[in-house]
């Protein structure tokens, strides 16, 4: 478990990784549906006639819907999705078009004949509504399936048909309104359909509304006709749409007010509308989103070759939106309000990119969504970096690399975690649309995935069009020899893992050997068949004679071969950088020399002549890989001396993690406090220089930077912050009703409980035992998680776990007993006293948690398997022996964590005498 500082480190680092993956296609919904059951093929949809009569008052909807029929195979039955909540109260079929060969015998058309249903099937746990017919149809039979249905409209969530509300400020009364999200498979629930991503036909949408509200479809309102048995509603009849999707259906019924945006591509004499809505007093908030997306939409139809399919489109802020993700349905996209109001352009463009790659063109099933979503954040990327000149976007693509990295190279990528899984490829492959934009040329690229869209539009696609696609431009324009981006990316995609190169020079004769094997960062590296993996890898090559890094045609691709040999390298007295920009998603090792070359030209003036993402992949890669015992620390470590004068954001993120992880590692050893004093030394002047306030107008890399430098110098016992925290605490300490709120910041609660007094740390454990229950509860579990966490006293956990534990004081739960056991991982000093307090009191804690398998399970792991030395290996070892009967079902964790803790054990062995050897020297010259 993260302590607290890493916890806020956590979400410096990935707050935009995070608005990303969770606004973009819902990979794990996809997922669960690529083994759900399909629709047999024997009846299809032609056309889509809908009716919705949503009443945002009552919470219920009506409608109707007439779909069009062609019976491809003879059966006697029509198989559609309906949701088992929906009702579907009515159903006429009628046949209007004979079979084949009826139609073939006779010279006249037939009179529509309705065809009688037998019976209604609902299958037990499968949204299936079966039509059982009296009479079997032939193929070419073309009926009407004419349902009517009702159902209930959800508040509890913003999926299917779901309403919310606001309150007008003017008027002071609630004013609701009604929308509909039906990605992937939620059409289902608001009308019986074909509700699977390969059906694409137009639909006629109609809808009902009271005359003082406006509705919204995905195409223009056509006309407004009275409704004949209420006065005071209308029926809204839209234009036909193109064909589509059932999830991409959208409706909206509001008293929202809307900005107009009316855009002419003159060269094309092509137009589209663009309207923004909100509730009325927010409207002015989203005066520059019509600009926003003036321009993502031109940049996206300069990408796609085409021009943007629908005649207009309508964006939504929605009060109290719920959903984790914007809804794109097809030209009505509907926003939470603060993401349509903040300053980024990120979720605009991923939402209108879906507009092309998703509505515009489909995945025939859910098994290529994740292709789909790689690219898609790709273009979202592209986009976003045209639009925006400033340094709000410009950690794409780095921090999303460091994190599949972590990944990757863990023993058991993703654990048991369907989650992480599916983001964790569709990120790598995201990586990969990057990699051949750069070694086949942007142009090549571009031109491949237009000819995609192409042929593809208003249609579906599977995975391997887009890859066909690419390779036939990329033969066309001699890019490729000899293979083909499906075999490139299949090599990418198809595996668990990433490759490391490792180049080793020959001085003498200007070569090097390059070398491709799996990389494993966590140990033991003993992953099964690892010698098998091969990747087809772009050698991209700048050398310090030329440093040009507009230059991204490999040198030579790595056919997936396991050894090559370079030629033609600089002398030796200069370095070489393989893999520049991060272009593959791949770390490369270097032998010490290169090393030690890139970290003296890094600390000279000419240091900028290297980029940025350069100059942070080379620290990313090199500590990754000492930590990972493939290079030695001290020569990871030199590599950090740049960042005396280095003042980029981007550079400074490997910085941050290098301290947390190797601190980590090292908290239990002597080295630890030469190891903070290191970092103190390292980012003090940084801090002053940024200063404790953000000042006006600066980028969003300084305030990251500013924010990151404090935390963890914060950690490392920097005064001036312990003082700051402190000072703010006491007001805390000083008020009359300290339960009634907390006033003090969460920055500020964890140096308090960690650096301060037993008296601040034992007001904190007051204000969890005395929480009052009316107030929110996540502010009392961050307060436990800093008091578990945070400290360095073993006298104040001790005190905690007396407390909870042995005391049994009724104001803990066992899913607090459970999260202290999990913030006591983060630390040395957590862990060990844990262990210690199990040791002492092993038969009282075996008593209390009898029948409470769950925590005795947490608590053994928690207090056995997270040591990293010799000495901690010693003590889970003795407990081993003297408790060998009785750990019950936590007998394989001690076995487990035996394992592991030798494993830790010999990497603490190896690098703590070369790290403690490079502190001592560097605090030698750097002392004050």
């Amino acid at each position: 478990m993260l302590d607290l500082f890493r916890a806020s480190l956590l979400v410096i680092f990935l707050v935009s990784v995070e608005a990303r993956t969770r606004r973009s296609i819902d990979l794990i919904a996809a997922h669960s549906l690529i083994s759900d059951t399909r629709l047999p093929r024997e009846v299809t949809p032609n056309f889509y006639d809908l009716e919705l009569e949503p009443r945002p008052n009552e919470g219920t909807f009506e409608g109707r819907v007439r779909i069009n029929v062609t019976w491809q195979e003879p059966t006697d039955k029509i198989t559609l999705h309906a949701h088992e909540d929906l009702d579907v109260f009515k159903i006429i079929v009628t046949q209007f078009a004979p079979d084949d060969e009826t139609e073939k015998a006779s010279s006249t058309p037939l009179p529509p004949t309705e065809m009688r249903v037998m019976r209604i099937e609902r299958v037990p746990k499968k949204p299936l509504y079966i039509i059982h017919l009296e009479k079997t149809a032939n193929r070419g039979t073309q009926c009407i399936v004419d349902l009517t249905f009702r159902g209930n409209i959800s508040n509890d969530t913003s999926e299917g048909i779901f309403r919310s509300s606001y309150v007008d400020p003017e008027t002071k009364t609630r004013k609701w309104f009604v929308a509909t999200h039906l990605r992937p498979n939620l059409a289902r629930k608001v009308f019986p359909c074909f509700d699977e991503p390969a059906y694409k036909v137009p639909f006629v949408i109609t809808v009902a509304r009271h005359k003082t509200m406006a509705a919204l479809s995905n195409m223009p309102l056509k006309n407004t006709e009275q409704m004949k048995e209420k006065g005071d509603w209308v029926w809204d009849h839209f234009e036909q749409t193109p064909p589509m999707s059932t999830f991409s259906v959208g409706i909206v019924v509001s008293e929202f007010s809307n900005t107009d945006f009316n855009t002419t591509d003159e060269d094309n004499n092509w137009n589209y509308e663009i309207r923004v809505w909100a509730r009325p007093d927010f409207i002015t908030a989203l005066t520059n989103v019509t600009d926003k997306v003036r321009k993502a939409v031109k940049i996206l139809e300069e990408f796609w070759g085409c021009p943007y399919p629908l005649p207009k489109l309508d964006i939504l802020a929605l009060p109290n939106y719920q959903a984790t993700r914007p809804a794109d349905n097809w030209g009505l996209l509907l926003f939470k309000e603060s993401e349509l109001s903040g300053r980024g352009s990120w979720h605009i463009s991923q939402e209108l990119a879906y507009q092309w790659l998703g509505a515009l063109a489909t995945p025939f099933w859910w098994s290529d969504a994740h292709i789909n979503n790689a690219l898609v954040r790709y273009v979202t990327a592209y986009a976003t970096l045209k639009m925006e000149t400033t340094e709000s976007f410009n950690n794409w693509p780095m921090t999303m690399l460091y994190s599949i990295y972590y990944e990757f190279s863990k023993r058991y990528p993703h654990g048991k975690s369907t989650a992480i899984k599916q983001d964790s490829t569709s990120a790598k492959t995201e990586l990969v649309f990057r990699m051949l934009n750069y070694t086949l040329g942007e142009r090549t690229f571009k031109h491949g995935l237009q000819k995609f869209m192409a042929d593809r539009q208003y249609k579906t696609f599977f995975g391997d069009d887009i890859w066909n696609a690419l390779t036939e431009q990329a033969k066309f324009d001699n890019k490729l020899n000899g293979t083909t981006v499906n075999a490139i990316a299949a090599s990418w995609i198809t595996k668990d893992r990433l490759p490391v190169i490792n180049v080793t020079r020959n001085y003498g004769q200007n070569s090097a050997k390059i070398t491709q094997r799996v990389y494993l960062r966590e140990r033991p590296h003993d992953v099964p068949d690892k010698e098998k993996f091969l990747w087809w890898i772009p050698l991209i090559l700048v050398r310090e004679d030329k440093l040009d890094f507009s230059n991204t045609k490999p040198v030579v691709w790595m056919r997936k071969e396991r050894e090559i040999i370079l030629e033609n390298l600089p002398e030796e007295k200069q370095f070489i950088i393989v893999n520049p920009e991060e272009i593959g998603p791949f770390p490369v090792n270097y032998d010490v020399r290169n090393w030690n070359m890139l970290a003296q030209f890094l600390c000279g003036e000419n240091r900028v002549k290297i980029p940025v993402n350069t100059r942070a992949k080379l620290l990313h890669d090199a500590w990754n890989l000492a930590y990972a015992g493939d290079l030695s620390f001290a020569t990871a470590l030199n590599m950090t001396l740049f960042l005396k004068n280095e003042r980029e954001y981007l550079a400074w993120d490997p910085v941050f993690t290098l301290i947390d992880h190797i601190g980590r590692h090292i908290d239990s050893s002597a080295v630890h406090k030469k190891f903070q004093t290191y970092v103190r030394l390292l980012l003090t002047p940084l801090y002053e220089e940024l200063g404790e306030e953000p000042q006006e107008g600066e980028s969003e890399g300084k305030a990251h930077l500013r924010s990151s430098s404090k935390v963890f110098l914060c950690q490392a016992g920097y005064k001036p912050c312990i003082e700051e925290a402190q000072t703010a605490f006491r007001k805390w300490m000083e008020s009359e009703n300290p339960d009634e709120g907390n006033p003090v910041s969460n920055q500020y609660i964890c140096p308090v409980f960690k650096w301060g007094t037993n008296e601040e740390w034992e007001f904190g454990l007051q204000r969890v035992i005395k929480f009052p229950a009316n107030r929110k509860q996540n502010e009392r579990t961050y307060l436990l998680k800093t008091l578990a966490g945070c400290p360095n006293e073993a006298e104040k956990i001790e005190r905690l776990l007396n407390i909870t534990i042995l005391e049994q004081n009724g104001n803990f739960t066992d899913n607090d007993i459970y999260l202290i056991f999990s913030m006591l991982t983060g630390s040395a000093n957590g862990y060990t006293t844990l262990f210690n307090f199990l040791k002492k009191n092993w038969d009282t804690i075996k008593e209390r948690f009898e029948g409470k398998l769950h925590l005795w399970n947490s608590l053994i792991t928690s207090a056995t398997t997270v040591f990293k030395t010799q000495e901690g290996l010693d003590m889970v070892s003795e407990l081993y022996v003297e408790r060998q009967t009785e750990f019950g079902t936590a007998d394989f964790v001690i076995e487990k964590a035996l394992k592991n803790i030798k494993e830790e054990t010999k990497w603490s062995n190896d690098n703590l005498p070369v790290i403690e050897k490079w502190l001592d020297e560097y605090l030698a010259n750097n002392s004050k």
